[in-house]
């Protein structure tokens, strides 16, 4: 973007919160990308010209209408918790930061109406005071915005429970403005949700998100350990096939990936395999004839009452693990996987035993179409490019689908294609392709 433009922009948004210091709007040209080697040189650099933080509805129309008059890209983003460089601006540009915009619009029994930038956080806490609670949020629920889980998210701790994101229900109604001299502001309810869901903001800017909410259970944190892996990833295949248990978070770790949780070590003893789960209290009571029946031991157990304080558990799943993982040895990395639901155990004992401890196995079971199947991010030794490409094919080769978190082209991750209504949807909102350009392999050869 030319001199001109930024100073243009500038005087332009005077009366919106803009930031220009080179070093801030790097950082929030940024998210945790840095989890893949591959990803880390492909968006070096990469920075925009500038970042605006609206507070409100108009001020997003306002710096709409200007960056599509002026043909300035806009890449939008919430906390920047995402891995995949969804949030970094390819052709610098506008960075429309909408973690102002933290209004709880209106909370009712099973559902709640909220603006882009609300934490998740802020969301349950309120939502709790009435009975009621978020039915699924990621590890980096404390940070993260609902906005950019929409976008960017598709799952996380309650998914074993009520599936995914994108799964019909779980998002009801998505307010979007339009990239245009005139901005619109488009209402989309029901399934014309997923013309937004999980497209990475090339498809307009959310504004305002309405979803379904859970019934908040009392959970308590439980950690089992097993000597046997497989023996653990049978008992949370059992755990989720137990209907009338109520559980929030299934989480199955193979030996050594415990021992780079440095809180946890206590409950969990070198060389084995553990299980962090979140238990409705109610269900309590069946766990123990459970974990004998698997010749586990529970090691550690939190009730519900003691929620918030001291250790939490779910911060060790999902992407966490990586996390904690990565703070002892940054040559880890991960892979996303999704097993398929008439052999999954039987393709994670085969891809277990053949990787050995290049390919550390982390399951995250998760309810798809009905049934719990094990879904997995798996902590990778990372040695070279090519070696990661052969063992994502190799899983994929086996019948596993691998969402691959070390793209920035949303159909590399695993959709292969873009949803042809989603595209019809960016051509009507966004007609000079300004929104995020640069991450996907259709828009970049119009």
């Amino acid at each position: 973007m030319a001199t001109t433009n930024l100073e243009t922009l500038t005087a332009a948004f005077s009366d919106i919160e803009t930031i220009t210091d080179p070093n801030q709007v790097a950082k929030l040209s940024q998210d945790y990308h840095t989890f893949s080697p591959v990803l880390v040189p492909k968006l070096a650099g990469k920075v925009g010209d500038i970042v605006v933080r609206p507070a409100n509805e108009e001020e997003v129309i306002k710096v709409a209408s200007i960056c599509a008059e002026l043909r300035i890209p806009v890449t939008v983003r919430g906390a920047g918790t995402g891995n995949y460089g969804q949030c970094v601006p390819m052709h610098g540009g506008v960075i429309l930061d909408m973690t102002k915009m933290q209004e709880i619009l209106w909370i009712n029994p099973g559902v709640a109406r909220v603006q882009a930038g609300v934490k998740l956080t802020a969301l349950d806490k309120q939502a709790k005071g009435i009975g009621w609670e978020m039915r699924m949020a990621p590890s980096t629920y404390r940070t993260a915005t609902i906005g950019g889980f929409v976008a960017g998210g598709s799952g996380g701790i309650g998914s074993i429970q009520y599936g995914l994101l994108g799964d019909r229900g779980n998002l009801l109604a998505l307010r979007v403005v339009t990239l245009e001299e005139e901005p619109r502001v488009i209402e989309l309810r029901g399934d014309d949700v997923q013309k937004v869901n999980h497209a990475w903001g090339i498809n307009g800017i959310i504004t305002e998100v309405e979803i379904p909410l859970g019934t908040a259970y009392p959970w308590a944190e439980v950690i089992v350990t097993f000597n046997d892996f497989m023996t653990a990833a049978k008992f949370g295949q059992a755990l989720g096939n137990a209907d009338g248990m109520i559980k929030k978070l299934i989480s199955i770790f193979a030996s050594p990936i415990p021992e780079y949780f440095s809180a946890l070590h206590q409950y969990i003893p070198d060389a084995t395999h553990a299980a962090l789960l979140m238990i409705a209290e109610p269900s309590l009571e069946l766990l123990p004839g459970l974990v004998q029946q698997y010749n586990g031991q529970i090691t550690y157990q939190k009730p519900a009452q003691e929620a918030g304080k001291g250790l939490n558990l779910a911060e060790f799943t999902w992407n966490h693990t990586t996390l904690h993982a990565r703070s002892v040895d940054t040559s880890i990395t991960y892979l996303q996987s999704i097993f398929p639901a008439d052999k999954g155990l039987e393709l994670v004992e085969e891809l277990y035993h053949y990787f050995g401890d290049e390919v550390m196995m982390h399951l995250e079971f998760i309810r798809v179409k009905g049934r719990v199947i094990p879904a997995a991010l798996q902590l990778v030794r990372y040695t070279t490019e090519a070696r990661l490409n052969e063992i994502i094919h190799y899983h994929e080769a086996k019948g596993v689908f691998i969402a691959n978190p070390h793209t920035y082209i949303i159909e590399d991750g695993g959709r292969k294609v873009i949803d042809p209504e989603q595209l019809k949807f960016k051509e009507m909102v966004d007609p000079y392709g300004l929104m995020n350009p640069g991450k996907s392999k259709v828009l970049s050869a119009e």
